[in-house]
This record gives C-alpha cells, structure tokens and sequence, in this order.
C-alpha cells in the first residue's frame, strides 16, 4: 500500500478527486507496494484504479491517461529497505552521536539504486525482488562488488550469507539487466590479487558490466580504526597500476576504458589525473570518478552563457580532497569570465581530518571559514553538501548560515548554474538549490549517508523502516 503526498491541480489525479493522505491499493487488480508498483502498472493508455479515500471511502478509478500525460500525484516517501551487511570500514558506523535519525540508517535498496544511483549490495533480495527487477527491467543497477573471491567479499560486507556475486550478476545479465560496478579498496583485503581477479571476473561478464569504479576506502576519526585502515600512497599507486592495465585492455577491445580510478585514488598516490576524453560520459562521477574534468568540460560547454566578473571576488568552498585539484579548474573559470577566484578549503570538524570531501563539509565549519572575509563580493558553495530541505549534515539550515555571513552564498553544482545569477542574491533572502544547467545530467543525491557507497545522496527523502 502506498500513499498520497501531494497532488498537482489541474492534473489526472486531481480531476479524480485524489487528496493528500489518499492510499492507492491496487493497479488492475495488482497490490501496490511503492512507488515502482506505481509509475509500471499506471503507464498504460488505460487502467483501473483502486484507492481508499481519508473518508474510508474505497472508490474504484476506470483511467483514460493519453501518453506522456503525467498523473499529478506525488508518492510519500517509501520505507527504506535496511542494509544487513555490518562492513568495518561503513560510513554510517563512522558518525558521531548526536546527528538527525535518518543518518543512521544503513540502506541498501535496489530501487535507489535504479532510480538514483545509489550503490546497492544486492545481498538482501529475495526471488521476488528478482523477478520484479528483471520485470519491470531495472537497468542499469548500481552495485558495491568490492571482490568477487565470495571468501572475501562476505569478510568485507561482515556477512556469511552474501551470494557469490558473479553468478548473480551473470544470472541478472542473462535477463538483459546491467550495471555500473564499484570496488571500495580495503587495503590488505582486496587489493593487490584479489582486486586482479575482481576486475577480470567482471570484465568477463561482458557488456553487462557497464563499468567498474575503485575507490580508496575512507575512514572518519569514529570508523573502526582498529578493523581498517586507509591505503598508503605506495598501495593506491599499486591499485592504479591494476585499473590501468585492464583499462588499456578494454581500450583495445571494447573502445573504452571500462575501469576506472577515482579522482581520490589519483590524489593518494600522488599521481595526474587522466584528461576528460578517458571518462566518456562520466556515467560515475557521482562516486568521485572523473568529478574535476567534468567540472572543466561543463564550464567549457558554456562559456558563452558565464558573466563578465570582471573586478569581482569570488570564493569557492571545497574539502582538502579538492583542494589541490581545484586550481586547474578555478583557473578555467577565471579565464572564462575576468573573475578573482580564490579556494577556501575547509577541514571536516564533525567527522574529523581524514574525511576531505566536500559534500560532508558541516555548516558550522563552513561559517567559521567565512565569518570574517568581508573582501570577497560572494561565495560559491558546494550544492551536494546539503540535503532537499538545503540542511548541511551538522543540522544547520544553509539559510540561516547566509544570514551569518559577511557576503552572499550561492550552492553550486556546477559553477555555470550560480555564476550565471552574478552574486546579486543578497545573504538576508536566503539561498536556493540552483536549477542545473543541465537538469538531466546532474541527478539530487544528498541527505543521509549510503553504507554501501559511503556517499551522501537523497533517495526519496528521510524515509524510515523496511520495505
């Protein structure tokens, strides 16, 4: 059963009568369960509806929907399906006390997955679940492989019921169903052969595997230090050498590299980052993959659209993680506009010097960077930072942190979608989630912490339970 959030006039769903509160119980005599129940089963020309009024009133809808006429009819958020993996190096683990509920819990749902790219295990579906993907052809899938030895993969996810992961994925592929892949590098776990064969026994699933991302594991100052630890430069050096090698490959017989660094790994070990042409259609950036040369090939894209800030200061919020890469595109961008560009890289103080990115940054950290620069004209924060309700992780409203400042604040996906405003939004009206620049390549992730990922993204909001 799901429920009515909300419900645009002059929409089919309004015209039905349909009000907040609402639940939708059946689609031609199939149960509801969530939100994919609904956009599959109501995409027919034609269908019959049975909803269950707030009155108790249980009304039966015989609906005419011409194509590509959207229903109206927002969906309160699902209840979350929980993760049963107990990983030592999970990000959830890592917070301190005293955050909102929702970023304590360790999701892993193949539904976020499809909808938002969100990485999932895949270790809790049941027959249903699989038979329901394969149905309504949720692909591509976003999956946490992190080794494919099943010895290794369970002691990682802290798990002895994990399935081996090949033939699951071998049996989703057989089914026309693909995935992006991602391996969080544990050091003295699965690096060195055992990441070897976790990226030849991908590889060897053929096109299914749309792609492979290695990503240095990261720790905050609460992970379990005593369980985990992170890479050394020699270690990421080592691991890179391994992506490269079957990148070459896949290069040579795919016509693309397949396998990627994240930009993390590249800065651990100390080494230049590959040029944008190597990330396609940076289909990870979302994970760190390629996040600086899509930067730059977005403010290439559009030059003619930026401002002439010529004589203004602009500064430009950042984690430690991008601070020594940001320069290359600042410069781009000063180039491009006449502007003074200067990065304020701001250290993590609720999880601690180890976590560098900046989409945790905390407001508070943020503010005490900012309080007292009066010589900049107005600043560019980083839009992934904060969750739908533009709340940053530490709980502080981005409003109230621009009221708290000396100079306007603009969240920023992207640098084309705030510059283009100019800095004139005052600091006293508050700030807005910029509108992309390009809605469609820029998908909302940001809210509570996915374990299986360890990246902040916004699923369907701060759902809680199980599915």
């Amino acid at each position: 059963m799901i429920r009515v959030q909300s419900v645009a006039p002059d929409s089919i769903g309004g015209e039905l009568g349909l009000v907040p509160g609402t639940e939708l119980l059946a689609v031609n005599g199939r149960p509801l369960e969530d939100f994919l129940d609904w956009e599959f089963l109501t995409a027919d020309e034609r269908f019959l509806l049975v909803a269950r009024l707030p009155t108790g009133e249980e009304v039966e809808y015989d609906i005419e929907r011409p194509e590509g006429l959207p229903m109206g009819v927002t969906l309160e958020p699902p209840r979350i399906r929980r993760c049963g993996n107990h990983c030592d190096f999970c990000f959830v683990d890592g917070n301190p006390d005293g955050l909102r509920t929702p970023l304590y819990i360790r999701d892993d749902d193949y539904r976020l997955s499809f909808r938002y790219g969100n990485f999932a295990t895949l270790t809790n579906l049941k027959p249903w679940d699989m038979e329901r993907i394969v149905e309504y052809r949720l692909s591509p899938l976003y999956v946490s492989v992190h080794a494919t030895d099943p010895t290794i993969r369970r002691w990682l996810l802290r798990n002895p019921e994990a399935p081996d992961i090949l033939p699951h994925l071998a049996w989703f592929a057989d089914r026309g169903i693909a995935f992006h892949t991602q391996v969080v590098l544990v050091p003295g776990v699965n690096d060195g052969a055992a990441l070897e064969q976790t990226l030849a026994g991908l590889y060897g699933l053929g096109p299914a595997v749309l792609s492979v991302s290695v990503v240095p594991v990261a720790l905050t100052e609460f992970s379990k230090h005593g369980l985990v630890r992170e890479l050394t430069r020699d270690e990421c050096r080592a691991a890179l050498a391994a992506v490269d090698r079957l990148a070459t490959r896949a290069l040579a017989e795919r016509g693309a590299p397949w396998c990627y660094g994240a930009d993390d790994l590249y800065l651990q070990a100390g080494e230049p980052l590959p040029e944008a042409a190597w990330y396609g259609d940076f289909e990870q950036r979302e994970n760190g993959v390629g996040a600086v040369r899509f930067l730059q090939t977005r403010i290439a894209a559009t030059v003619d659209r930026l401002p002439d800030l010529a004589g203004k200061r602009i500064g430009v919020v950042t984690g430690r993680a991008m601070g020594p890469l940001m320069p290359q595109v600042l410069a781009d961008v000063a180039t491009t506009t006449g502007g003074s560009f200067e990065l304020v890289v701001v250290e993590n103080t609720l999880f601690g010097p180890s976590v560098t990115t900046a989409g945790l940054l905390p407001g508070a950290a943020i503010e005490r960077a900012l309080a007292q620069r009066r010589d900049l004209d107005f600043v560019l924060l980083p839009a992934e930072a904060v969750n739908d309700d533009l709340v940053f992780v530490d709980d502080t409203r981005a409003d109230d942190l621009a009221g708290r400042v000396p100079m306007p604040l603009h969240l920023s996906y992207d640098f084309a979608d705030a510059l283009s405003e100019c800095g004139v939004r005052s600091a006293e009206c508050g700030i807005e989630m910029p509108a992309s620049s390009e809605d469609a390549d820029l998908p909302r992730r940001s809210g509570h912490i996915h374990s299986a990922c360890r990246t902040p993204h916004s699923a369907l909001g701060e759902g809680e339970g199980e599915a």
